[in-house]
């Protein structure tokens, strides 16, 4: 089998908030007639960069056409020096790179005839549970929408949430505390997530103001890359410590230094399954668990996630991936499942990822390429949300 060709279509795709997000298909034809599909998720985390379309595919035509997709040792070490990571954080490379990895599985899988979690070894588990995302309250004016936002979810079947915190704790604690009044021990309050923006001893002040509301987890509680102070916090709170895995320079750094308990880890963000599964079985050999991050993908993106996160011994926390509940559409024909407060991974009998791509919606949601303007700029207002 060979691949023949590459396509590249980029869909925006709204959320519920009206914040739109760009996401790249990949799908890879073969002189076989079968073909896979990837995502590289939500560019919107990469506001700085602008990628000119029709010149990435040029470029992954040039590296992929007329090549074996079963060759994945030598495309996938090309892919990393071709689009290399970035040491300390993550960036369009290992989007990219995802994007790419995904389709290749998936095109495995469908020749193969089988699912690709059992290229993966087989999964442990049939669904995943997750939380859903609060954003930040950056005035006590916001405390009552997010308030809301658990009503509605809560009816839905979604019982744990991530808040993004530290931005004012008031809201923070209005928010708690609101939470715990209406629903008591029926929800849980999976992290409290502050995405590099504090330095670690401001966000031990604020983790041990909020601590009576019984969170499970604190994430990105130190400034990025700032690993002493990462293992600090760690040591001053007695609670588990989680951090995004974007590169295996700073993969390393934090199990050098025993910085967390918990690794964050999204294939978008490492550069999808192959590089994910080197980065589990790093965590599973220093002792640390896992749980699964998200940069809210769609439904092709969760269901790769999903089935990652199904084949891992080491998941120990609720996971992230909640991304096509966010969105007013999709791309799938049948998008991924969510009931009472689980990712249901997708049909083992369902070769490849299991998600078929919908031609019509594809079409209807193609935009013109990934580019941010003024006023695309303003509609970001704090990206370093992780959201």
């Amino acid at each position: 089998m060979k691949i023949t060709d590459v396509r590249l279509d980029v869909v925006s795709v709204p959320r519920h908030t009206g914040f739109v997000c760009q996401h790249g298909i990949v799908r890879l034809d073969t002189d076989e007639g079968i073909e896979g599909v990837g995502e590289m998720s939500d560019f919107s985390h990469l506001p700085k960069y602008s990628i000119d379309v029709e010149d990435l595919r040029a470029t992954l035509r040039a590296q992929l056409v007329g090549r074996d997709p079963f060759d994945l040792v030598s495309l996938h070490r090309e892919l990393a020096e071709l689009f290399p990571e970035t040491m300390y954080y993550y960036e369009k490379g290992t989007f990219i790179r995802c994007g790419v990895d995904l389709a290749l599985y998936d095109l495995a899988g469908k020749a193969l005839g089988v699912n690709v979690g059992a290229l993966l070894g087989g999964r442990l588990r049939d669904k995943l549970k997750v939380c859903y995302p609060i954003f930040r309250s950056r005035t006590l004016e916001e405390v009552d929408a997010n308030l809301d936002v658990v009503r509605k979810r809560f009816a839905q079947g979604f019982d744990a949430f991530r808040l993004y915190a530290g931005v004012n704790p008031d809201a923070d604690e209005a928010f708690l505390d609101g939470v715990r009044s209406e629903f008591g021990h029926r929800v849980t309050i999976k992290s409290l997530d502050y995405s590099h923006l504090l330095d670690w001893k401001s966000a031990l002040r604020v983790t041990k103001r909020l601590l009576p509301y019984g969170v499970q987890l604190v994430e990105s509680p130190a400034f990025r890359n700032d690993f002493e102070g990462l293992r600090h916090f760690r040591m001053a709170v007695d609670l588990p410590v989680s951090e995004h895995v974007w590169s295996f320079r700073q993969l390393h750094e934090m199990l050098r230094g025993d910085c967390v308990d918990v690794l964050n880890i999204a294939l978008v963000f490492i550069g999808g399954f192959e590089a994910a599964r080197k980065a589990a079985a790093a965590a599973e050999v220093a002792g640390k668990g896992v749980l699964i991050g998200t940069t809210q993908e769609l439904s092709l993106g969760t269901a790769a996630q999903a089935i990652f996160g199904a084949s891992l011994p080491n998941l120990t926390s609720i996971s992230d991936p909640t991304g096509p509940e966010l969105y007013v559409d999709d791309i799938a024909v049948e998008p991924v499942r969510y009931e009472s407060g689980y990712l249901h991974v997708p049909d083992a009998a369902k070769p490849g990822i299991g998600v078929e791509l919908d031609p019509a919606k594809v079409e209807r949601l193609r935009s013109g390429g990934f580019a941010w303007g003024a006023q695309r700029l303003a509609q970001l207002q704090d990206r370093t949300s992780g959201g």
